[in-house]
């Protein structure tokens, strides 16, 4: 009996997951392929998806399935889904029907006015827009917050299971000090960094954006690479599917977010076949998906032996390009310069981006700050934390889309996958034997496959948190990410 009862219920969560999917097709469609007089109708199609799967979520049954299968002896795999679908369910409960269709609806609309307000580089454009998002999201969180959980905590937990503010402010505050000391003493280095010299041609980037997915182990049965405004990756284990963007002044731009994506993607086509369509066989948090990617695009693929076999394929590329040697190539992938687009910042300044928006998203939730401000509040705070001055919104609060999809609570994790690509890397090093040497050559089969073991394949067994503390072997923390970067940037910089 009890094994027919956990078979309807994995029957229907299956074809939840898979209407899930769906949707995360269309929102592809619409980055990717859609034409702009699309997005009334995608819209609608969002809203209408969103009301039948949140019907779904909610269906009573899974509350009775649940409570039959409390006392049912169950294996680990099973007892993590059983988890993990009460929480879905409880969390997708506390959220009215409606609520869910139109905060569908208000997003999918938004992206597209968005997108038309950056390239303008009008905020005013846009504000409307998110006004309404932001009075959504508040209904949202008050709806999920309980039992002591704040709003913010609410939505943060959608992202990064078991992750509060209390935990991650000061995890990530603590890094603001070293983080800073760090950046005042590049400042005033006297080591010349290379400038790359264009133009780059648009085609070749991507040629070389496709040898970078080649070179990791890409499966280009299970994926594909595009262009959007703001690169992402989407998808499952069987299309895991990765876009990015060019400009023919920098290449760097599109080359290391192809491989950041592709670490994304990495991730997803790793995921245990044996459990698809089922909870343990998702991502287990936003924070552990961007450790894949951080780590392989700065920690493997910013590294000197990584740029030591990179670089005559860059030079094959672009010819004479600024960069002369391996070297000259390494010290320009790892230049440091204030800059204002946080996915081309360094590795510097990457965190303090991300604390600048944390900081900005709680407030506009709990209420502190209104969308009125928000440009101001935007501009004044990077003149604190950046020491310059934002020139345009473009360049300032419209430069991400995250926003405009209702992805509060989603920013923090860039960090937290920082910090654990940090604790990952310092033991990547001192298990993989001749790491250095296996990168010259280009060889990163072992490092996937030791990915594959530790992460990719325990889908959402583990929690997070729980997670990396078993590979790693030690609770989360940033010592190893700022050491790491100390150490990397101290020999460049000769500090």
């Amino acid at each position: 009996m009890a094994t027919k009862i956990y078979a309807e219920l994995m029957d229907h969560v299956k074809q939840t997951q898979a209407l899930s999917q769906i949707a995360g097709l269309l929102e592809w469609d619409q980055e990717v392929m859609m034409p702009a007089d699309g997005a009334p109708a995608r819209a609608e199609q969002a809203a209408a998806l969103e009301a039948v799967s949140h019907e779904r979520r909610t269906d009573p049954r899974i509350g009775d399935w649940l409570s039959a299968l409390e006392q049912v002896e169950l294996n680990a795999a099973q007892s993590a889904n059983i988890k993990l679908i009460r929480r879905t369910y409880e969390r997708s409960s506390r959220i009215p029907g409606k609520l869910a269709e139109e905060l569908a609806r208000v997003t999918a609309r938004a992206q597209g006015i968005w997108a038309k307000a950056r390239a303008a580089n009008r905020f005013e454009d846009f504000a409307p827009e998110l006004t309404r998002i932001i009075e959504l999201k508040r209904e949202e969180a008050t709806c999920l917050a309980h039992d002591g959980v704040s709003g913010y905590d609410a939505l943060l937990e959608g992202f990064e299971p078991g992750m509060t503010v209390a935990v991650l402010q000061p995890l990530l505050e603590d890094m603001r000090p070293r983080l800073s000391a760090l950046r005042e003493k590049i400042a005033v280095s006297k080591v010349t960094q290379p400038h790359l010299q264009g133009p780059f041609d648009t085609g070749n980037q991507m040629e070389l954006a496709r040898k970078l997915a080649d070179v990791v182990g890409y499966n280009w049965q299970a994926g594909r690479l595009d262009l959007s405004v703001h690169p992402f990756s989407s998808g499952t284990a069987g299309d895991s599917r990765i876009t990015t963007r060019v400009d023919d002044t920098e290449p760097l731009g599109c080359l290391y977010s192809t491989i950041h994506e592709l670490g994304h993607a990495l991730y997803e086509q790793g995921m245990p076949s044996a459990h698809a369509f089922t909870p343990v066989g998702q991502h287990v948090s936003m924070g552990v998906h961007e450790s894949q990617s951080r780590l392989w695009e700065n920690q493997i693929a910013r590294s000197r032996p990584f740029c030591a076999w990179f670089f005559p394929h860059f030079k094959a590329a672009f010819g004479d390009c600024g960069v002369d040697n391996a070297d000259d190539l390494y010290r320009a992938v790892n230049r440091v310069e204030t800059g204002f687009i946080r996915t081309e910042s360094d590795e510097v300044h990457y965190n303090l981006h991300v604390l600048l928006r944390f900081e900005l998203e709680r407030e506009l939730i709990v209420g502190d700050l209104d969308v009125v401000d928000l440009e101001s509040e935007w501009n004044r705070r990077f003149g604190r934390d950046f020491g310059v001055a934002v020139p345009d919104a473009a360049s300032g609060v419209l430069q991400d889309v995250h926003w405009s999809v209702g992805l509060f609570g989603y920013f923090p994790t860039y960090s937290l996958g920082n910090i654990y690509a940090g604790q990952l890397h310092a033991l990547l090093r001192a298990n993989q034997a001749d790491l250095d040497g296996k990168l010259e050559q280009g060889k990163t089969g072992d490092i996937l496959n030791w990915l594959r073991d530790g992460i990719h394949q325990q889908g959402s067994l583990y929690g997070p948190q729980q997670l990396i503390e078993k590979v790693v072997g030690e609770p989360v923390s940033s010592e190893p990410l700022l050491d790491y970067l100390e150490a990397k940037y101290g020999e460049l910089f000769e500090l």
